[in-house]
């Protein structure tokens, strides 16, 4: 583990796989950084050896790709630092090779007032480990009445607006803050859930929650908001985008919303592909998420929703829980999972099991969320940000929670086989981790 403050002079990257999805770069080559940005790239770079007084670091031919971008992260800091801390969540994000994260404004106070993105903006700065950027809420106090002062919240430096784990239930006041933001450029980031549908509920409703006694969420929940939602952002004629998508149903209301012409973008998490509702086994509370692992048959869709492009990102959607809130019995336990340390192996699933390639799956964690959220991120170009990930896609190892960097350990992934480990990460220029077997 490292964690070096002092940004580098010059640093080559040799015998690199390089992996650009934002420019199609897929080849054998080096890549320099000079400082804090990228200063050249290549297939040709260093031919002819490197210029000596340069630091270099052997790629021995693994994936040199931009660092992750993560756009849907619970940090808990202010307010809940018992389950995480920007400290912990900036380790466990390096440990992942996620170099710069988005988080919600569900904290203590909340984020719906510009002290607090200046807060976690300068916070974040300080520690040094992924870069952390935050969203504004986008009701005050997260109540889904009053709008918060969208405008000065995206002065301050908020990306875009969500009321978190919550959805903006109310029409009306959903309507009035697609209307803002269509006016000022903003976008809106929803939790498509129907809450008087999924009230009470612990996991997704069918044979399987009857059985084991358990109060369902109804697939339709999702659907009916995320119908809802993708008419009031066609009447505004403004960008919305649909956080964790999992049900058949919602990714077939999106794509017919896109062939209409609304401005409209989603995104997924490992679960919601990797999983299905038999995780909850009997009643694993890790495995207790929002939105729920669904059906075999919504699994499968979000996999066709990934390969056929209307899913346009991967996210972690961590939450880190304390052991105190998981250690109930199910219908009581917190919802949430910690996702950052095992975000790329798992979505590299998608690519080992033959769904699509290696490059498209990276592009789902750097390029597409970065263009969505105007961040300057996820890409190798010249004169960019130096925020690298080395990996090695083939490499096998355990999900084993109790060795995660998170101060929380609650992994629906805990005891699963995956491959594909992170090997080094670097922000700005800086080592912020490596991995030591």
């Amino acid at each position: 583990m490292t964690n070096g403050k002092k940004a580098r002079g010059k640093t080559a990257y040799i015998n690199a796989r390089l992996l650009d999805p934002a420019s199609g770069l897929d080849a054998p080559g080096a890549l320099l950084s000079d400082g804090e940005t990228i200063a050249d790239v290549g297939p040709r770079l260093f031919g002819d050896g490197v210029p000596e007084g340069i630091e270099t670091v052997d790629c021995k031919g693994l994936c040199l790709s931009p660092g992750l971008v993560d756009m849907r992260v619970q940090l808990r800091e202010p307010g809940e630092e018992h389950k995480g801390t920007l400290a912990s969540g900036g380790l466990s994000a390096a440990a992942g090779g996620v170099t710069t994260m988005v988080c919600l404004p569900n904290t203590d106070p909340v984020i719906d007032d510009m002290s607090v993105v200046e807060f976690v903006a300068r916070r974040a700065r300080k520690l040094g480990l992924a870069k952390v950027y935050p969203y504004g809420a986008v009701t005050k106090g997260l109540e889904g009445k009053e709008l918060a002062e969208l405008g000065m919240l995206a002065e301050s430096g908020a990306v875009a607006f969500t009321d978190g784990v919550k959805a903006v239930a109310n029409a009306k006041v959903m309507r009035r803050a697609l209307s803002y933001a269509a006016t000022f450029g903003l976008l809106i980031v929803q939790h498509s859930e129907d809450p008087s549908l999924a009230e009470g509920g612990a996991m997704n409703a069918g044979e399987t929650s009857t059985r084991l006694g358990l109060p369902g969420i109804p697939a339709v929940a999702e659907v009916i908001m995320a119908a809802r939602d993708i008419r009031l952002a066609e009447d505004a004629g403004t960008r919305l985008h649909l956080g964790h998508i999992s049900t058949a149903a919602a990714l077939d209301v999106i794509r017919k919303g896109k062939e209409r012409g609304v401005q409209i973008t989603c995104d997924t998490a490992p679960p919601y592909f990797a999983l299905n509702e038999m995780a909850v086994g009997e009643y694993r509370t890790f495995a207790k998420l929002s939105p729920p692992l669904r059906a075999e048959p919504d699994r499968m869709a979000v996999v066709e929703g990934l390969k056929d492009g209307t899913i346009e990102v991967i996210a972690s959607d961590h939450a880190p829980q304390d052991e105190d809130s998981k250690r109930l019995p199910f219908a009581q336990a917190a919802f949430g999972g910690v996702g950052l340390e095992t975000l790329l192996p798992i979505a590299l699933e998608l690519y080992h099991n033959g769904h699509m390639s290696l490059i498209d799956v990276l592009a789902k964690m750097t390029c597409n969320p970065a263009r969505l959220l105007g961040l300057n991120a996820g890409t190798l170009d010249k004169g960019a940000p130096a925020d690298l990930t080395l990996f090695d896609p083939d490499q096998g190892w355990k999900a084993d929670a109790d060795r995660f960097l998170s101060k929380s350990k609650n992994s629906p992934f805990d005891g699963r086989p995956v491959q594909g480990r992170v090997l080094r990460t670097v922000v700005d220029g800086r080592t912020v981790y490596q991995f030591e077997s």
